[in-house]
């Protein structure tokens, strides 16, 4: 069974956006990774956290900002698939 990923986000924060976007590049570079991805909108005002399966990846407070595409990219593959080539995403 392949992982799911949960993005959950602040809808008043107006946050829907990114999160498609991200759940887009996602399923996009882990098509055979994972089972899917979820947005979920959030009761608790300013809270934008990823999750792999109820694995809390990402939290957007304790991060101190978002992740840019390619540091998620990275925590992403690091958890489901560790020997995946992102390509240029790999460089420093």
């Amino acid at each position: 069974m392949k992982p799911i990923v949960t993005i959950e986000y602040c809808p008043k924060c107006g946050w829907l956006l990114r999160s498609a976007w991200m759940a887009q590049e996602l399923l996009t570079t882990f098509a055979d990774d994972l089972g899917g991805v979820t947005l979920r909108p959030s009761e608790v005002a300013g809270s934008f956290i990823i999750y792999i399966e109820d694995e809390k990846l990402l939290d957007r407070k304790e991060f101190g900002h978002f992740p840019e595409i390619k540091e998620l990219k990275q925590m992403v593959r690091d958890k489901v698939n560790p020997g995946k080539s992102l390509g240029h995403a790999d460089r420093k």
